[in-house]
């Protein structure tokens, strides 16, 4: 019997044309349908579990030929080949039609698959993606939770600090186990970055909040407007819970210390995005807060932040200029959100960096003086070219600008409960993701600094495991 052909180009996803999308909010990427998935799937050689390297490169190990394999053997069956393959997806990840959409897997689970020193490397997040969505809409999903729900009569009890994509999974592994789980979350909604922080462009709110519903089905009490540290104490929670996970996420934003910095229109990435987004400042005055950009915007950065507010910016109304004072090279956003970034007209100016904020007579920027930079030949210790200033300057205008350079956590739990950190204020855990205070467990940002959600996912994963195994052993030597 003659080897099936190996095919090696991906199955495309269509996309919604740039002239539509720049206009509005709506999802970009349209994803596959069964057959396109299927043949998709069918381009996986099937490595075994225990060598295949996309399992290796996903920070929450899903079985991901494993997967592929239930969608593409019941072809004829759509519903059976989905509930199927989502079951298996589940049982290391809850969030896949999140994780489908804003992982890099570029450079995670994608990066090593063997078809990709042949060709194209699977589509892989855009079949998780496929798969949760196509679940969702015809209500598999919810016939198949029930199969991950477990008795919790005894099990024990965990509060979960922060609702974001750390929090979130170390409640549901846990929820699986049969915990009894409790999140306690500073804003209104659950979500954490996933909800303030990224657009509905890239993932719509409803599809999030459908993925959150699983937390109810599963028994998990979420408490939001409860700042931890705050409305109530780390050891309060100690007394009444068996153990308690810290998944605060960074949400504390590195500003720039120059002239100009307290001018008006200055924004923070994350004051931005939270205002847009979680705020729902896109549809003003359906919603109460308002958001001007005027007609220039600068912003500065060049992560998947840059491009969530410069894309956000331009579908405000504005011309959009992203100022990186490294080369395109160097840029830390997922090349394909820098692809649409430009397919969408913002514009890129490298080796710039601020100098000062330029004011007019009523306080508000107008423009942004930067200087030049030259990249030499040597690298630091990052892998990337040092840079020096040229003693050359450059203007341009601005009516908005939105700093996106990076994220710190938030320090008020470091300052009421006394845990061990870092300068930057990363949480110090060890190889059990336990903080300085026994019983207090911590993972994501909170220990990291800014990454991405599928790594503070793997730690809430790594959490959960690590939180069960502390109170099995406790509760045995009671």
């Amino acid at each position: 019997m003659a080897k099936p052909k190996l095919i090696k180009e991906r199955v495309p996803t269509p996309e919604r044309p740039v002239e539509e999308r720049v206009k509005s909010f709506v999802e970009v990427n349209l994803g596959y349908d069964f057959a396109s998935a299927v043949k998709e799937a069918e381009r996986c050689i099937q490595c075994p579990p225990e060598y295949a390297p996309c399992i290796k490169g996903c920070p929450v190990h899903i079985n991901i030929p494993g997967f592929l394999k239930a969608l593409r053997e019941n072809a004829d069956k759509p519903d059976e080949a989905v509930k199927n393959a989502l079951r298996v997806i589940w049982n290391d990840n809850t969030l896949p039609a999140v994780t489908g959409r804003v992982c890099p897997q570029e450079e995670q689970c994608e990066a090593p698959c063997v078809m990709g020193k042949v060709g194209d490397p699977i589509n892989i997040g855009k079949l998780e993606r496929f798969v949760a969505d196509y679940a969702r809409e015809k209500g598999i999903d919810r016939e198949l939770l029930t199969e991950f729900m477990a008795e919790t009569d005894g099990k024990g009890r965990v509060a979960v600090v922060g609702a974001g994509p750390a929090g979130l999974t170390c409640a549901l592994e846990l929820a699986k186990m049969g915990y009894k789980v409790t999140i306690f979350e500073a804003l209104h909604e659950a979500g954490g970055v996933l909800m303030y922080g990224i657009p509905e462009f890239r993932l719509p709110k409803d599809i999030l909040k459908t993925e959150l519903d699983k937390l109810e089905k599963l028994g998990v009490e979420v408490k939001t407007n409860y700042i931890v540290g705050k409305t109530v104490t780390i050891e309060e929670l100690l007394g009444e819970y068996d153990a308690v996970f810290i998944g605060t996420g960074a949400g504390t934003p590195k500003l720039l210390n120059i002239p100009g910095i307290l001018l008006d229109r200055i924004y923070s990435a994350n004051e931005f995005l939270t205002r847009v987004n979680l705020m729902k400042a896109y549809k003003f005055p359906e919603y109460d807060t308002p958001i001007a950009v005027g007609k220039k915007v600068i912003v500065i950065g060049a992560g998947n932040t840059a491009m969530d507010a410069a894309r956000s910016a331009l579908r405000l109304g504005a011309e959009v200029t992203i100022a990186y004072r490294r080369g395109r090279e160097d840029m830390t956003a997922r090349v394909e959100e820098i692809g649409h970034a430009e397919e969408e007209g913002v514009k890129f100016e490298f080796f710039l960096t601020p100098v000062e904020f330029i004011g007019d007579e009523n306080g508000k920027v107008k423009a942004v003086k930067f200087e030049k930079i030259r990249p030499l030949e040597e690298r630091d210790k990052r892998g990337k070219r040092k840079i020096v200033g040229t003693g050359e300057y450059v203007t341009l205008e601005a009516d908005t600008v939105i700093i996106a350079i990076g994220l710190e956590p938030n320090r008020i739990l470091l300052e009421e409960s006394g845990f061990k950190a870092n300068p930057d204020g990363t949480l110090i855990v060890d190889e059990n993701l336990m903080t300085s205070i026994p019983g207090v467990f911590a993972g994501g940002d909170a220990i990291r600094g800014e990454a991405t959600v599928i790594l503070a996912m793997g730690d809430g994963k790594k959490a959960a495991k690590a939180i069960d195994e502390y109170i099995k052993g406790k509760k045995a030597n009671a």
